[in-house]
C-alpha cells in the first residue's frame, strides 16, 4: 500500500497553455520523456500525441489511484507510448543513467520541497537525464490564489533557479504558460 501524495487528484494541466509548453519542450518523434510525480498522467496523455512510436513516456507516480486512472485511459484511448508505473520519486528510480532526453515536473517541486524529498527526487532526475537533457518545471507563479497552493510555499523563477543550481541544472529560460504558472527550462550540463 502507497501514501496518498498531497496534491493527489489535482492537476494544473486545466490552467496552463498545453500548445505552447509543448512546443517549448521540442519534443521528436523519438523522444524519451520521465513525467514525474504525474498524478493521472493529463500531461503524459497530451505528450503522447507529440511522439512517434519510437517515442516513450515514463509516467511515475507514489499514488497507485491516479497510475491506475492513467493506464486505464491510455488503454482505452489505444496509446501505447507511455509506460505508468507507481514509483516513489524520492527513491532510487527504475531507469538507466543518462537514458532521459526530458523530465517534466509540474506543479510537484513545491510539494517536494514540503515533504522534503525534493533532493533525492532531484538526484535521481539529474542521474536519468541525458547530457544536455531538459527539466521543465511548470510552477504556480507566486500569486495569491486559488488556484493552487498557498504563496507562502509557492516558488518564484528565481527561486526554482536557487534550488536547482546546486544540482547542476543551467536554467535556460522561464515564460508563462498561463495565467497562474509559469515554465522554467533547465539544461543538464
Amino acid at each position: 500500500m502507497t501514501t496518498k501524495p498531497v496534491a493527489a487528484g489535482k492537476s494544473s494541466f486545466d490552467l496552463i497553455d498545453a500548445e505552447l509548453l509543448f512546443a517549448e519542450l521540442s519534443l521528436k518523434k523519438d523522444t524519451r520523456l520521465l513525467d514525474l510525480a504525474c498524478g493521472r498522467g493529463a500531461y503524459a496523455l497530451a505528450a503522447s500525441a507529440y511522439l512517434g512510436s519510437k517515442g516513450r513516456i515514463y509516467a511515475v507516480d507514489l499514488w497507485e489511484e491516479g497510475i491506475t486512472a492513467l493506464q486505464n485511459e491510455a488503454t482505452a484511448r489505444r496509446i501505447e507510448q507511455i509506460d505508468a508505473r507507481v514509483v516513489d520519486v524520492s527513491q532510487r528510480l527504475p531507469f538507466e543513467d543518462r537514458s532521459m532526453d526530458v523530465c517534466l515536473m509540474a506543479t510537484v517541486l513545491h510539494d517536494l520541497i514540503q515533504v522534503r524529498t525534493d533532493q533525492a527526487a532531484l538526484k535521481e532526475v539529474c542521474r536519468t537525464l541525458k547530457n544536455q537533457g531538459t527539466l521543465a518545471i511548470v510552477e504556480f507563479k507566486k500569486i495569491d490564489g486559488p488556484p493552487g497552493p498557498p504563496v507562502s510555499i509557492r516558488l518564484a523563477p528565481e527561486e526554482c533557479q536557487a534550488h536547482l543550481q546546486p544540482f547542476g541544472l543551467d536554467l535556460v529560460r522561464h515564460l508563462d504558460v498561463g495565467p497562474y504558472n509559469y515554465l522554467a527550462l533547465f539544461k543538464q550540463i
